[in-house]
């Protein structure tokens, strides 16, 4: 989904509240969904701060409820992944995407696998449940830069005579 056809998604749906769609709500969910951004999984500070660079005249309350309202609308979703703060990220209808998390640096990687949402739905059948959503979530280590160099020096052999 692209920032401005969750705009306009927005807007409905503010319309349905009968909320009015303000520039400060515009640009929080033109930034959010940015997809230079998108990737990072931002908390509610690090959106405030990147919306706060393109207009200083917005407030962290703004941000923390038009993301509160991005989350009623269907829009965003909350995640706790690995650092005990609750990121958000985009929500797309039909799209499902799963997630790799370092747990050195916090770097998040999405990725889909379509044998593996396979196997899930196997399984679920194969004990009679249905599925109303999921979210798969792997921890480990990645080989990026420095993570990569600390997970060397932490595999390196350890001279007993040193």
């Amino acid at each position: 989904m692209t920032g401005e056809q969750a705009i306009e998604e927005l807007e409905r749906a503010l319309q349905r509240k009968g909320l009015k769609t303000t520039a400060q709500r515009r640009l929080i969910t033109e930034v959010f969904f940015d997809p230079r951004f998108r990737q990072d999984h931002p908390t509610v500070d690090t959106l405030y701060r990147q919306v706060k660079s393109r207009d200083p005249s917005v407030g962290f309350a703004t941000v923390y409820r038009t993301m509160k309202l991005l989350v009623e609308c269907g829009l965003a979703s909350p995640r706790q992944l690995h650092d005990n703060q609750t990121r958000y990220e985009p929500e797309s209808p039909g799209e499902h995407h799963d997630h790799l998390v370092c747990l050195d640096c916090g770097h998040i990687l999405e990725f889909e696998n379509e044998e593996i949402e396979a196997l899930q739905a196997r399984e679920a059948a194969r004990h009679g449940f249905v599925v109303a959503e999921h979210r798969m979530v792997l921890y480990g280590r990645c080989q990026r830069d420095p993570c990569e160099r600390r997970g060397a020096a932490a595999a390196a052999p350890v001279d007993p005579s040193a």
